[in-house]
């Protein structure tokens, strides 16, 4: 597994969604993979290149208070 260096991330507080992508933003195909978590890929080379989460903060709390 290739160790990715360039990863950045931006939690939006107002739309409690977290976004975290590979590199500068690109074009990208988005492909919902669980409830509320969308994968984006690139659609020429189908390498992942981001990943969005909805409802992050309710997510983190769930998990927190098992």
């Amino acid at each position: 597994m290739e160790t990715k260096k360039n990863l950045s991330w931006h939690y939006d507080a107002e739309a409690d969604v977290l976004y975290i992508a590979d590199g500068s933003p690109k074009l990208a195909v988005s492909q919902e993979v669980g409830e509320g978590t969308i994968l984006r890929f690139d659609p020429d080379t189908n390498e992942i290149i981001g990943l969005t989460i909805l409802n992050i903060s309710k997510r983190v709390l769930k998990i927190s208070n098992k």
